[in-house]
């Protein structure tokens, strides 16, 4: 593995990292080994010390690499043991991230299947939640969200027709519609609470009847102060943790 490691950040220092940018190419060295293989979740990494003396870089570069990777949910740190690739999805509540951001930061494959997609009236809560006048016509989506091929998170997104007027221009990743339309969410008010899942809910995500899960309802809003969706997911209990960096 520090084989790997090294070839790879060689690798991409050879294509034009600066000293400068150190951190940077070290976090992806990791990142590129992890997706391909080289790190299996809970595997430990070498210590900084190590990592150092290896790729001859200091230890500030090489702590500010690992923490770096820790924020995106790829590697998990316990005090007095070492670093190691995440075994679950580690999320920061703090960022504005999309499912599919989250998941190919830890080099897993995201895909959906979708329940439904379809147009109509705003209902009396979609109105409130998008600050929309009644009447108006939404886009709305329900979709079974995967890592490969294991359910993680049942999600049902609502966004103003006038934003996404046709419904099947979602293909994968509601954000990567955003991107290509030039309208992607700079922040968003999200709210969580743990939930038990009901029969339903729970088949979808092999889960038993009552499993415990994390409920998130997002509003996101555009750079001119518009809600353009508003998303209520259930996130499966056992494979995620949500975090959020906290200062006074």
């Amino acid at each position: 593995m520090r084989t790997k490691l090294a070839e790879e950040y060689q690798r991409l220092a050879r294509n034009g990292a600066s000293d400068a940018l150190a951190y940077r190419t070290l976090r992806r060295a990791i990142q590129n080994v992890v997706e391909a293989g080289g790190l299996e979740p809970g595997h430990a990494l070498p210590s900084e010390r190590e990592l150092a003396k290896l790729l001859s870089l200091s230890r500030v570069t090489v702590r500010k690499a690992l923490g770096g990777l820790v924020d995106a949910g790829l590697l998990v740190q316990h005090r007095g043991a070492g670093t190691f690739v995440a075994e679950r999805i580690v999320k920061s509540f703090s960022k504005l991230t999309s499912f599919s951001d989250d998941l190919r930061a830890r080099g897993l494959r995201p895909h959906s299947v979708l329940i439904e997609r379809e147009i109509g009236e705003v209902t009396p809560a979609e109105a409130m939640a998008l600050n929309l006048s009644p009447g108006a016509r939404v886009v709305r989506l329900h979709r079974l969200r995967y890592a490969g091929d294991e359910p993680l998170a049942l999600e049902r997104s609502v966004i103003p027709q006038d934003v996404i007027a046709d419904p099947g221009l979602i293909e994968h990743s509601l954000y990567e519609t955003f991107d290509c339309l030039g309208c992607r969410p700079v922040r968003a008010l999200q709210r969580l609470r743990a939930v038990a899942l009901n029969a339903p809910q729970a088949a979808m995500l092999g889960e038993p009847a009552g499993a415990p899960a994390l409920f998130i309802e997002r509003r996101a809003f555009r750079d001119d102060g518009r809600v353009i969706e508003f998303t209520c997911s259930h996130y499966r209990g056992d494979a995620y943790d949500f975090v959020a960096e906290l200062s006074n």
